[in-house]
């Protein structure tokens, strides 16, 4: 028996050997890096000890990142649970063409970021399709993306629009899990369909809206292709995430220290987000099941 234990530990080396190689082992020297000045490319740098973390405090770029990152996350979220979960409640019956209309909705989460981005940047540049229908109706072409609040609550509206199927079939899984007594039992006692809803369905939805807003949590707060490919964080750094603004230095600022000290300031960012909606959703827990 001891035989068979030790053969399928051993199982386990290529996936440990995978996890340090791409995983441990790029954070570890990333760490090292956001104390350097080290500018991407060269072969010499030195040692800087807190200077790049000192600059992220006084760097109004980083703030600026910082805001938006916090509003795609959040307002996503929120998002993709609302639609997500209405969703849910109208395909969880039975009826014609109800597995086509899941498989369509679900579609835009398996289509690249960047091509989405670039999707919607044809839509809404100068020349693109919404001001052909401001044209028709005789009004002045807009330049939807020069604007700050037009462009970062449309990020987020992409960003909703895309993966809220994910939020559709988790909730769906949730709904097909939940015995059919509960509702029997309802009818029974002659309790109207919002009753139900709060008191039955609501709670017992809980694990999969814990799951759901984790996920889309931690999505959000990543964003990044959808940016780049429809601003590029433009106009200046208006529209900016930090995982964009992390490029954007590394890259065309040739500031890799610094941009390893921003990519750590991302990972505590939602290290601490992703703990402290846990612990949320662990205090509520025992209230809701």
């Amino acid at each position: 028996m001891n035989s068979v234990y030790r053969k399928a530990n051993i199982l386990y080396v290529p996936a440990l050997i995978m996890l340090v190689w791409f995983i441990i082992y790029p954070f570890l020297d990333g760490l090292r890096i956001s104390f350097t000045n080290w500018n991407g490319f060269s072969q010499n740098y030195r040692y800087i000890g807190l200077g790049n973390f000192l600059r992220i405090v006084k760097d109004e770029n980083f703030f600026v990142s910082l805001k938006n990152t916090l509003f795609y996350g959040f307002g996503s979220t929120f998002l993709q649970q609302i639609l997500g979960l209405s969703t849910a409640l109208l395909l969880n019956g039975a009826f014609r063409g109800r597995d086509a209309i899941r498989t369509i909705i679900y579609l835009p989460a398996m289509i690249s970021g960047v091509i989405m981005g670039f999707m919607w940047r044809y839509l809404t540049e100068y020349q693109g399709a919404l001001n052909d229908i401001v044209l028709l109706f005789g009004k002045d072409p807009v330049l939807w993306l020069s604007s700050t609040e037009v462009t970062v609550p449309l990020m987020v509206i992409i960003n909703s629009f895309q993966y809220y199927g994910i939020s559709m079939i988790i909730y769906l899984a949730g709904l097909q899990g939940i015995p059919r007594i509960y509702y029997e039992a309802a009818n029974i006692e002659g309790a109207e369909t919002p009753v139900i809803f709060f008191k039955i369905t609501l709670p017992l939805l809980y694990p999969s809206f814990m799951t759901s807003v984790m996920i889309n949590l931690i999505g959000g707060l990543k964003l990044f292709d959808v940016i780049k490919a429809l601003t590029g964080g433009g106009p200046g750094y208006t529209t900016h995430s930090l995982a964009t603004f992390i490029h954007v230095t590394y890259f065309a600022s040739q500031n890799a220290g610094f941009a390893a000290a921003v990519g750590f300031a991302l990972f505590a960012l939602i290290l601490v987000i992703t703990l402290a909606v846990q612990m949320v959703f662990r205090k509520n827990e025992v209230e809701y099941l």
